[in-house]
């Protein structure tokens, strides 16, 4: 669960709260930071679009939030362009390094169990090469209004790393949990703030304290001068393979070269039509997910399975009252199950030998055969492939829509908290760790190979009207395997039970225990098949549960953070006096530090 904290806050939440929806007619950003929304608002502002806003929150985030997200680590963007109506995909994940073979992993790391072994979080085999910074470009670039340069979208974030900028009460709690770690780590203490009474010099910053981060500011600097380029070739390539080399990495500067020349990937999303229940007219939606490498699909077939369990009688339409009960949770959990322990096992890199095609998983005809796994009354046992067992990950999510009705989904991550804790000399920022995420067994689809992407975990994802192609929603929610979760929850949310997206997003959530891809599993110990409960879920429901055979724990207080913090921004068409409007509707979780912040 969550690292125990130098700084203590106390209790995550010592009195009840609410937050209302937030409406506009203009545009919305929402993210997990009051200083990463004014960025994005700046950039509205100034004429700039939804993508042009998310990558200056991204931006301003890395610098607040540095423990979830950075230029560091990989990105995954989806961009509605509403004069199309189309929804478009970037993937900004990197790929392993081009010199390094499995048998060289496996051997530097002394692994001789290959299906049990992992690569560890915080070695530099874990590095893959880091895909923000080219996708920050690559969004602005591609989807971005023309109206705003890359500086000016940088210019928010190079200036609070210049002057300061105050710190978020969850975010110095992450903060302060790996502090030490990173005094221990070369060149950690450029992500901590100077303290001639700390013990070492430096500590975390602690809420409401300023951070300030002028190596991070030069970086973004050269990232706006010179584009990919000022990334991935130059000082700062050369600050990130000289560390990783110096811990015993395999990346070269022609691996980053290399990914700052092919740029970011822009993929199909793929979608699946639901229902939108809590419409009496029962309008039909589209969920819309990125393909693998991402999980997205996780969510996908969780929903489809969820259709097929309905559509074969073995649960009924569910009501508002309905919301959070034995029935529907056990439901729930049962078509999460059947979804990871195909997407652990399926999802890797589409352009490795053979993938399997994302469009077989998601048919109704094998939705519909996986669905025949499910019992109403029990637990299902028996899954392959795949098996569950549980991960947390940190990553931050983000929602924008602007004035002409674009809208933009973003996600951006370091993997695990501060990443692999690997400080490239001078520039400000960490190194993911999403290598990690690779296995070892070389039978495995998802196994380690030279300039290979790994199983990711990060995915935004959007909605669509059926009827019209119109957007419907913006949502995200991250952390590791509660993603898709969080996807699958909170949306069922707004479409079954009748929510506003602040509602959806403030109700308290299930998350079962998922192994992930590369993680290690000991074959002495018994697999963990825990449901996990947010506080806030009746006991009566988890007696119920166990009494199906589930094995539910129960989760409080910090350890909250195991069901993410999300965003969502809803569209829906007002009239005044006779005229349409668009009118967005916001929410943001609770459970983090920021807000959804309206324009006028």
């Amino acid at each position: 669960m969550v690292a125990s904290s130098p700084y203590s806050p106390g209790r995550f939440s010592p009195f009840p709260s609410r937050r209302s929806v937030v409406h506009s007619t203009k545009g919305i950003v929402s993210t997990i930071s009051p200083l990463a929304n004014e960025a994005g608002l700046q950039i509205l502002r100034q004429g700039g679009n939804a993508a042009d806003a998310a990558i200056a929150a991204a931006a301003v985030l890395n610098l607040v939030d540095p423990s979830m997200t950075g230029i560091g680590g990989d990105a995954f963007a989806l961009f509605y362009e509403a004069k199309t109506k189309k929804v478009h995909a970037l993937n900004g994940s990197g790929r392993s390094a081009a010199a390094a073979t499995l048998d060289d992993v496996v051997r530097d790391l002394g692994i001789t169990d290959l299906v049990h072994g992992s690569i560890p979080n915080t070695s530099a085999l874990s590095v893959t090469v880091p895909g923000a910074a080219a996708a920050w470009v690559d969004v602005v670039e591609k989807f971005g209004s023309g109206k705003v340069t890359l500086g000016e979208v940088l210019a928010p974030a190079i200036g609070l790393a210049e002057g300061g900028g105050a710190v978020g009460e969850v975010a110095a709690f992450y903060w302060a949990a790996t502090e030490a770690e990173l005094l221990s780590k070369p060149n950690g203490v450029e992500l901590l703030k100077k303290d001639s009474k700390a013990e070492r010099g430096y500590r975390a910053p602690r809420a409401g304290e300023l951070y300030g981060n002028p190596l991070l500011a030069e970086t973004f600097r050269r990232l706006a001068e010179h584009g990919k380029r000022g990334f991935y070739e130059g000082p700062v390539a050369e600050a990130v393979i000289e560390v990783v080399r110096s811990l015993g990495g395999y990346l070269t500067l022609d691996d980053l070269k290399s990914h700052g020349e092919m740029g970011s990937e822009i993929t199909e999303p793929v979608s699946l039509r639901l229902w939108q229940l809590a419409d009496e007219e029962h309008q039909e939606i589209d969920l819309w997910e990125h393909p693998p490498n991402g999980q997205g699909i996780v969510a996908l077939m969780a929903l489809g399975i969820l259709q097929a369990f309905e559509r074969d009688g073995k649960i009924r339409r569910y009501g508002s009252r309905d919301h959070n009960s034995i029935e529907y949770l056990h439901a729930l959990i049962e078509a999460l199950k059947i979804a990871f322990s195909d997407g652990s096992w399926f999802i890797t890199d589409p352009h490795s030998s053979e993938p399997v095609t994302t469009q077989s998983l998601i048919s109704d005809e094998y939705l519909s055969s996986r669905a025949k796994l499910f019992s109403p009354s029990t637990v299902t046992t028996d899954l392959t492939p795949g098996s569950p067992a549980h991960k947390t990950s940190d990553t931050v999510y983000l929602a924008v829509t602007d004035p002409e009705g674009n809208a933009c989904s973003f996600v951006n991550s370091v993997a695990d908290t501060f990443g692999s804790r690997i400080v490239p000399a001078g520039t400000g920022f960490v190194l993911q760790n999403r290598g990690a995420g690779f296995h070892l067994n070389p039978a495995h689809p998802n196994a380690y190979a030279p300039n290979k992407r790994p199983y990711n975990t990060i995915i935004p994802a959007m909605v669509t009207n059926a009827s019209d192609g119109s957007l419907n929603t913006v949502l995200g929610v991250m952390g590791g395997a509660m993603q898709p979760q969080g996807h699958v929850q909170v949306l069922l949310n707004m479409v079954m039970f009748g929510m506003n997206p602040q509602e959806a997003l403030d109700a308290p959530r299930v998350c079962i225990g998922v192994a992930l891809p590369g993680k290690s599993t000991d074959p002495g110990k018994k697999v963990d098949r825990t449901v996990y409960v947010e506080e806030g879920i009746a006991e009566k429901t988890v007696r119920g549960l166990e009494g199906m055979g589930h094995e539910v724990k129960r989760v409080e207080d910090w350890n909250r953070a195991l069901f993410g913090r999300g965003q969502v921004i809803r569209v829906k068409t007002g009239e005044v006096e006779g005229v349409k409007e668009r009118v967005y509707s916001a929410g943001s979780d609770g459970r983090g530090d920021g807000a959804a912040v309206a324009m006028i």
